[in-house]
């Protein structure tokens, strides 16, 4: 199959989704890729199996234990965790004795697993994906789709047949894939988009939501369910500018108005790079255990920047890099109530530059 015009719209793919803004309607858009792809039917099945097998050649596993008190008790937390154990399935309820593991030194173990998964071409991916899939048969629900990955050679049970995928547009496939993902930013059923902050509506609780399932795992590897923790993120300032440390910002609360989470809540400073920013005061969040100073009318101040706003504010200060920055607002079992950010009653407010 000769692919002319058609792949090179593929290559341009990312550069055309970077332009769409928040408003894009999703019929619009389903329009245009539909003419963009049209007569190639196998590409989109590949892609939506890219898409369908993204959090499982991607998988993490963590544990969490929380704790809410100010003087946190590490023994007990330990403790807690030591009891936490990892056995087959068939293994539940019964002695279990792992077997002696081996280090492969052929396994890289220095570059992180999503960035590994993301250089791999179409043929490595649906590879390992097959593989996975003999030990991690897909749920009930997933039938209709895993169905239509026949076509491309991946039938969960079998190893991949590269056979089956066009060699045409092999290599386009990770990339229009990854850029259907991300492009869930903009256009997501479940993402919210309110007053400069975007989050996550259904996380941890996706169904056959592979779109909303990949987001989730492409740019946080997981999430717990939003009546647990909800990440509202934050890349630009109110009127729409990339945050930079150069300039100063405040978010205001009203009075009564800050994050309502009965757990807790917490803004966490990152880098470019989503890491934490080395500061004279060693502060990487702010959050109530600061004991943030109230104005005099009851509302709260918080001044991002990168040099102190003075003694008598510094309280209230999260202290930012010298350029570009990101913010993560973390609510900890939020309120299911008036006032929610579950139920949209709650957002929170814009960040501002003031200087």
């Amino acid at each position: 199959m000769k692919i002319d015009r058609r792949l090179a719209l593929t290559a341009g793919l990312g550069t055309a989704l970077s332009g769409l803004t928040f408003s894009a309607a999703r019929a619009d858009l389903g329009d245009f890729l539909a003419g963009a792809f049209e007569g190639l039917d196998d590409f989109w099945v590949a892609t939506d199996a890219y898409i369908y097998g993204y959090p499982l050649v991607t998988v993490e596993m963590t544990r969490r234990v929380a704790t809410n008190v100010p003087k946190v008790d590490y023994a007990a937390v330990h403790a807690l965790q030591d009891q936490c154990k990892l056995v087959p399935l068939s293994a539940w309820g019964k002695d279990y004795t792992p077997p002696q593991g081996t280090v492969d030194p052929a396994i890289d173990m220095k570059t992180p697993v999503r960035d590994q998964v993301n250089k791999m071409d179409a043929v490595e991916y649906f590879t390992l994906l097959a593989q996975l899939l003999k030990t991690n048969p897909p749920a009930a629900a997933d039938a209709p789709e895993i169905a239509r990955f026949a076509e491309i050679g991946l039938v969960p049970g079998k190893d991949f047949d590269a056979s089956k995928l066009n060699a045409d547009f092999v290599k386009r496939i990770p990339q229009v894939a990854y850029d259907r993902i991300m492009l869930q930013f903009k256009v997501g059923k479940a993402v919210k988009n309110t007053n400069g902050w975007v989050f996550d509506t259904m996380t941890g609780i996706y169904g056959t939501d592979y779109l909303n399932r990949a987001l989730v795992t492409a740019v946080g590897l997981g999430a717990n369910r939003i009546q647990d923790a909800v990440y509202p993120m934050s890349l630009k300032d109110v009127d729409g500018n990339a945050y930079n440390g150069s300039n100063k910002y405040v978010m205001h609360f009203a009075k009564g108005q800050t994050p309502p989470a009965r757990g807790f809540w917490s803004l966490t400073m990152y880098d470019a790079q989503f890491f934490f920013v080395a500061n004279p005061i060693n502060r990487y969040s702010i959050s109530p255990r600061q004991n943030l100073k109230a104005n005099p009318d009851g509302s709260i101040d918080l001044y991002i920047q990168n040099q102190s706003p003075g003694a008598d504010k510094e309280t209230n200060w999260l202290p930012a890099p010298s350029d570009k920055f990101v913010l993560m607002l973390r609510m900890y079992w939020p309120d299911e109530k008036p006032p929610s950010i579950i139920d949209g009653t709650w957002s929170p407010p814009a960040v501002r530059k003031v200087g």
